[in-house]
């Protein structure tokens, strides 16, 4: 097995207890490399670095240019190395081949986005109604930045904090999920690469509940961005509270993929399919309830049955393979148990509802794709995040109902509309309270566009302009110009 080290100030080092724990593939479900385990000594080295490298003028003393130079220089060596990234992501955490290169082919337009922003950051001269005086504003990095990402989509969510936290002029410690740290810390070795002084990009490795507090609650951490279950994000949001810290949270969600009678139907099957069983079902945008139109419903289900039973399920590797393994075995063992809850509840199931056992899953983590009928909203399939390829279908008679269906889960993340008329795309993507709403579309995203949750699925934005906001702060300059200092006993 191939054994990693963390990065710190630089150099990549050992824990200071030398532990390490194993990453497992689960596809074959085995471990195949040794991630070092840190501790809050580590965490506290970490900031301790990226505190160090926000104030040297190796990063502070860049000009916000050669801030977004660097960032492009990145995203160049990052296309270049797509490849092999995507393959390391595939094996750590059973994701598809074809997806994971989709993902890092993309991901460089991040950097060369954010890398562009970098100097365009500007102040304000405001016109004070103060005679006298002059007064103008200030962006400003925050600081330390702590990064937490989950273990779904490893490098693509990281890259939504690094990009726009690098271009303000922060500094960095990253804490991936343990069950895919590897291809982080292959990716660390990029920012090397590409030039950026030590310190500022910090990537340690291991369990949450042994190191996640630490970074959260950390006097020298000026903010926290994070990626995860709504529970943990509550958490975290608590953390960071007791020390006033600003947070941006991309949390979970019970997205409604809407398809009314005017739809292209076909169209609209693939939609529902790709919304909960591209990704194995497993990422926080997935269309886990499809709402269907009451004078299509049965002809609806009928298709999306047949074109479900076509998913080719195998070997997250291969090409052609569509739907992979879940990524965890916790996670697998979770899928399972909502299967037979949703069973319970009265939910029937017409398509899966068991692991998978076909000879190209071999020992891997497996669940058939699942599909749901007779499934009320109050049903606990229809209001909890499973994160698998577990789909809900609910039935609705009016748009009205649709809307409430949609609306009446705690989660606001994203939804999808499935209409030829234009009124009713507009109309619904007003009354939608979700963060993205497509429609005749699903799974788009964009380095330009906003991305985050309403309600418990999040707080702030990442990507598009809207990000580089969440890792500034604005400072206030006033400047007397009258060479006359008034009555010291009034406010001016």
């Amino acid at each position: 097995m191939k054994t990693y080290r963390m990065l710190i100030g630089g150099a990549w080092v050992e824990t200071e207890s030398g532990q390490t724990f194993e990453t497992e593939n689960p596809f074959l479900g085995k471990p195949w490399a040794a991630i070092p385990r840190a501790g809050a000594a580590d965490v506290d080295r970490a900031v301790a670095a990226a505190r160090a490298a926000f104030a040297a003028p190796s990063w502070r003393g860049l000009s916000a240019s050669a801030r977004g130079a660097l960032l492009r220089r990145f995203a160049d060596l990052l296309a270049e190395d797509a490849e092999r990234l995507a393959q390391i992501e595939t094996r750590d955490n059973g994701k598809l081949i074809a997806e994971m290169r989709a993902q890092l082919r993309y991901m460089p337009q991040w950097y060369h986005y954010f890398g562009g922003l970098a100097d365009k950051i500007e102040g304000r001269v405001i016109p004070i109604d103060k005679p006298g005086v002059f007064n103008f504003t200030r962006e400003e990095p925050l600081g330390v930045v702590a990064a937490i990402t989950p273990w779904n989509s490893p490098l693509m969510l990281a890259t939504w904090k690094l990009a726009p936290a690098l271009a303000a002029g922060n500094t960095v410690v990253w804490k991936p999920s343990e069950y895919s740290s590897a291809s982080a810390l292959e990716f660390g070795e990029l920012f090397e690469k590409a030039g950026f002084p030590p310190g500022v990009v910090n990537i340690v490795t291991g369990f949450g509940n042994e190191i996640g507090e630490r970074l959260v609650s950390h006097p020298h951490v000026a903010k926290v961005a994070f990626t995860g279950g709504d529970r943990t994000g509550q958490g975290v949001y608590e953390l960071a509270a007791r020390s006033i810290k600003p947070v941006t949270l991309e949390l979970g969600g019970k997205s409604a993929n809407i398809v009314f009678d005017d739809a292209k139907l076909d169209d609209a099957v693939k939609g529902v399919v790709s919304g909960i069983f591209a990704a194995t079902g497993q990422t926080c945008i997935a269309g886990s309830r499809a709402l269907v139109h009451r004078p299509i419903y049965d002809e609806f289900v009928s298709k999306l049955v047949a074109f479900a039973q076509t998913a080719r399920i195998g070997d997250p590797s291969m090409d052609d393979t569509q739907v992979g393994p879940i990524t965890t075995r916790p996670q697998l063992s979770k899928v399972l148990d909502y299967i037979e809850i949703a069973k319970s509840e009265g939910a029937r199931c017409v398509l899966g509802g068991q692991r998978a056992t076909a000879a190209q899953c071999g020992d891997g983590w497996f669940v058939e794709p699942t599909i749901f009928v007779d499934v009320k909203p109050s049903m606990r399939i229809a209001q909890e995040e499973v994160f698998g390829p577990v789909l809900a279908i609910i039935p609705f008679e009016t748009e009205e109902e649709a809307v409430e269906i949609a609306n009446g889960t705690v989660y606001g993340l994203a939804a999808g509309v499935w209409t030829t008329s234009i009124e009713r795309a507009l109309g619904m993507s007003q009354r939608l309270e979700a963060g993205t709403v497509w429609v005749n579309t699903y799974r788009a995203t964009s380095y330009m566009s906003p991305f985050g949750g309403y309600k418990r699925s999040g707080i702030g934005r990442e990507s598009g302009l809207s990000a580089i906001r969440e890792y500034l702060q604005e400072k206030s300059v006033w400047i007397d110009i009258s060479g006359n200092v008034p009555n010291p006993f009034v406010q001016r």
